[in-house]
């Protein structure tokens, strides 16, 4: 019951959240976008899980504009949602030229990457793919933490709340790295400017930069052209 119920309100968050997307960045039909970090698990469970899951493609009104990047292969994404052109990647190493899409949208994804270095990187690809970023995770000082349904563990240091979940076989919690509002902006590149659109049970912030100059010479996070 109490997963059901979770279902439901995570649909309605991400209902939510969409229409934060739509809101704020007004793409319009010619708007390409990558989403990176899509799932594929869900399709062959009760009704509404897949939608959750995959809410952006679900209820995008341009699905056909959409990339969607995943680490591992979508055999049933793909058949779900044909229009939707599918890539396998890592979000830390994007296969795309600078500037290939006009937005890049991640959700509930970062907090699943790694430690700190990989979810700059992963960040910093965002950026680097598209001038405008929209990026959300759970909030790390909500009180119940959303993968395990737990209130209050996970604000315990790393190995007690490791130990804490793994007791309580919260397998959920593996891997998850939280971030809260301070840390999610301190991964963007100093060219970015970003934007806290929501900080409750998630941390949206939306960043834009100016578009890469194909003569400068690349930095840290600057342009690299892909063969």
């Amino acid at each position: 019951m109490l997963t059901g119920l979770a279902a439901r309100v995570s649909l309605w968050n991400r209902r939510r959240k969409l229409a934060l997307f739509l809101d704020e960045l007004r793409p319009a039909p010619e708007t390409t976008v990558v989403d990176v970090g899509v799932g594929d698990t869900g399709f062959d469970t009760e009704p509404g899980v897949a939608l959750s899951h995959n809410f952006f493609e679900a209820l995008y009104p341009w699905p056909e504009r959409i990339t969607a990047v995943s680490d591992v292969p979508l055999p049933n994404f793909a058949q779900e949602f044909p229009s939707v052109t599918c890539v396998t990647a890592s979000g830390t190493d994007l296969p795309f030229e600078d500037d290939a899409f006009d937005i890049a949208f991640s959700n509930a994804v970062i907090e699943h990457v790694g430690g700190r270095d990989e979810q700059r990187r992963f960040v910093h690809e965002l950026c680097r793919v598209a001038p405008r970023v929209f990026v959300s995770t759970p909030n790390r000082w909500f009180p119940v933490e959303v993968h395990t349904l737990m209130p209050f563990v996970h604000w315990l240091p790393r190995d007690a709340r490791d130990r804490v979940f793994a007791t309580l076989r919260r397998n959920a919690w593996a891997g998850v790295e939280l971030l809260d509002q301070r840390e999610l902006l301190g991964l963007f590149p100093a060219e970015a400017t970003t934007r806290v659109v929501e900080s409750k049970i998630t941390i949206t912030v939306i960043a834009t930069r100016p578009p890469h100059d194909p003569t400068g010479a690349p930095g840290e996070c600057g342009p690299r052209g892909r063969s």
